[in-house]
């Protein structure tokens, strides 16, 4: 076994550089009274429930007539996509002359506990593709669906396909039971009934423990090792307080479509299997035909890349494309490289011609 020669003058020069780290983080944390996240200018252009449907101005010389609409898991909150000026994807897609929409769900409560798949689905996102056609005067839209909410766009988009121009699908999982789906393993033996017969939702803190727990080294130890370099300077403290508000901002999911999803697509896999439907609406992913944009990143522990790739062989596209990104679930949108490069492909695939 090899020997660790510590020095002691070494280790006592480390701690004490150390020690001034954590008062210097200490400072810093005393001077920020506001973590800011959402930073591009939105208005609201339509409510319903708990949900606001936002609206990104296109800006620039080149402004493009189709509009993008943006549809965001239930878990977390969307404003990773938009969590600060120079790592935002909207501020980015709306620089390049592209109209965003987002679906924002909002914190379902426990008047929401019966909501189900079908009113996510066919009642929210269809009333929200409606009002953005409504308020673009366009007849077709662009529509991104991002993990779960891509789950949902690929059902949205099979039922309606003639009001969807072009369809992206962003770490959006599609064959749950892929051999590395650690989430499917874990959904097998979570006992929703009784969660949902104690608490009525599906609680998000409980959703996003158990993500944190895939990996504890990572996401546990090594980063409470990093904090007083993280904390120690105004900008890398705000950028790491940011991404935290983020992390812990779990909204719980309504409890009947969270049983539903749960039994449809990790229980039954049913995009592979087939016999799914949403609501009375039965859902075949051979009738999308529409040019599909398939994003997925290549460390994803969430969401593993064959999960995604599973998706090329379910359609009926002429024009499917698919694109990997070096990074995690996560870190595609808000890892450096990744957001250097993900807005530009984008919008260079929603500029082309159908």
């Amino acid at each position: 076994m090899r020997r660790l020669k510590l020095k002691p003058a070494e280790i006592a020069k480390e701690l004490l550089e150390l020690n001034g780290k954590m008062l210097k983080s200490l400072e810093t944390l005393s001077h920020i009274e506001h973590v800011d996240v959402g930073s591009t200018p939105s208005e609201q252009v339509y409510q319903e429930d708990k949900l606001v449907l936002r609206y990104y101005p296109p800006q620039g010389e080149h402004i493009q007539k189709q509009p993008l609409l943006i549809v965001y898991a239930l878990v977390n909150r969307p404003y990773i996509l938009d969590l600060q000026p120079d790592r935002s994807l909207i501020r980015s897609l709306t620089e390049q002359g592209i109209p965003v929409y987002l679906i924002d769900w909002g914190y379902p409560d426990r008047a929401d506990r019966y909501l189900d798949l079908d009113d996510y689905i066919n009642g929210y996102i269809d009333n929200c593709v409606n009002q953005v056609l409504d308020h673009s005067g366009q007849s077709q839209l662009n529509l991104m669906g991002v993990c779960q909410g891509g789950t949902f766009s690929l059902c949205y988009t099979a039922i309606n396909p003639e009001k969807v121009r072009s369809l992206i699908t962003v770490v959006t999982p599609v064959d749950f039971h892929t051999a590395d789906n650690v989430l499917a393993h874990l959904a097998k033996g979570i006992d929703a009934e009784l969660i949902l017969s104690s608490y009525g939702n599906f609680p998000g803190q409980m959703l996003a423990q158990a993500y944190n727990a895939l990996m504890p080294a990572r996401l546990g130890l090594q980063k409470q090792l990093g904090l007083p370099m993280q904390l120690e300077y105004h900008t890398s403290a705000l950028n790491f307080l940011r991404m935290e508000k983020w992390i812990n901002d779990s909204p719980d999911l309504a409890g009947q479509a969270f049983l539903e999803f749960l039994e449809a697509f990790f229980i039954d896999n049913r995009f592979i299997n087939g016999a799914l439907t949403i609501g009375s609406e039965p859902v075949d992913l051979g009738n999308i035909e529409q040019p599909v944009l398939n994003l997925y990143a290549s460390k994803d522990h969430l969401v593993p890349p064959a999960a995604s790739q599973a998706l090329r062989t379910q359609t009926n596209s002429k024009n499917y494309t698919e694109h990997a990104f070096n990074g995690g679930h996560i870190g595609i949108f808000v890892g450096r490289q990744s957001h250097e490069k993900l807005p530009t492909l984008v919008a260079e695939w929603l500029t082309k011609p159908v």
